[in-house]
C-alpha cells in the first residue's frame, strides 16, 4: 500500500507541476509575446493555440492531475497513509478544483467566443475581437496559475511529509 501511496502522490506532484508550468508559460511568455503582435496575429495565434491544445497530452494534465490528487488522498486517508500528508493533499484538491472551475467558467468560454469570431476582414473587427478576449483571458489565466501553483506547492509539501513518515 505504501508504494501505491507514494506512486500516486508523485504522479500528482508531477502532473500538477506540469500544468502549473503550462499556465505560467502562458502568463509570462506566450501572452506577453502576443501582446506585442498586431491584432490579426494575436487573434489568429490564439485561435490556433486553442485548437492545438485540445489533445491527449493536455487532457492527461488537465484531468489526470485531479484524478491522481483524489486517488492519493483516498489512499492516504483510508489506506493508513500519512495523516500529515493527507491534509495537504486535500488542500491541493480544493485548489485544483478551483483551476478546473476557472478554466471551464471563464477561459473556455472566452476561447469559444474568440474562435466563433473567426478572422474578421476589417482592422476594426479584429481589434474588437481581441479587446473582448485578451485582458479577461489573461486575468483569469493569472488566477488559475496562482491556484495551480499553490496546489503544486501543497502536493510537494505532502510529498515531504509522506517521505518523513508524518
Amino acid at each position: 500500500m505504501r508504494v501505491l501511496q507514494g506512486v500516486t502522490l508523485m504522479g500528482a506532484v508531477l502532473l500538477t507541476g506540469l500544468s502549473a508550468g503550462l499556465y505560467y508559460g502562458f502568463a509570462c511568455a506566450v501572452l506577453p509575446g502576443l501582446r506585442r503582435a498586431g491584432d490579426r496575429t494575436f487573434v489568429e495565434g490564439m485561435q490556433r493555440i486553442n485548437t492545438a491544445i485540445l489533445n491527449g497530452w493536455f487532457l492527461l494534465l488537465f484531468a489526470g492531475s485531479l484524478l491522481l490528487i483524489l486517488a492519493t488522498g483516498a489512499l492516504h486517508l483510508w489506506g493508513g497513509g500519512s495523516r500529515g500528508a493527507v491534509w495537504w493533499v486535500g488542500a491541493a484538491a480544493v485548489l485544483y478544483v478551483a483551476v478546473l472551475v476557472i478554466t471551464m467558467a471563464f477561459n473556455v468560454p472566452l476561447n469559444d467566443a474568440l474562435d466563433a469570431g473567426g478572422l474578421p476582414d476589417s482592422a476594426e473587427g479584429l481589434a474588437a475581437l481581441r479587446e473582448r478576449f485578451e485582458s479577461a483571458w489573461h486575468r483569469w489565466n493569472i488566477v488559475r496559475t496562482v491556484c495551480n501553483t499553490a496546489a503544486f506547492g501543497c502536493l510537494a509539501w505532502a510529498l515531504v511529509r509522506y517521505g518523513n513518515g508524518g
